[in-house]
């Protein structure tokens, strides 16, 4: 299932990079990309893991990237 995360205060391609590769480690995540132009993180995450993938990235990207905030999931 692909999902769309809007986030904001993602400054630089070097964070993103960080935080795409931290995301493609997580339990149920197939596939991340993390683009700071664009401020989107998009995933492709097992249908039966949605939520607790989510929450999951939520925590990952305050950790590895603390000023980005997670605006939306489209």
């Amino acid at each position: 299932m692909k999902k769309t995360i809007k986030v904001n205060n993602l400054d630089c391609a070097n964070c993103a990079a960080k935080a795409e590769k931290a995301i493609g480690k997580l339990d149920g995540v197939n596939s991340a990309s993390v683009n700071f132009l664009m401020q989107k993180i998009t995933l492709d995450v097992d249908d039966n893991k949605v939520d607790d993938v989510l929450n999951a990235v939520k925590k990952t990207c305050k950790k590895v990237v603390p000023e980005m905030d997670i605006v939306k999931v489209i």
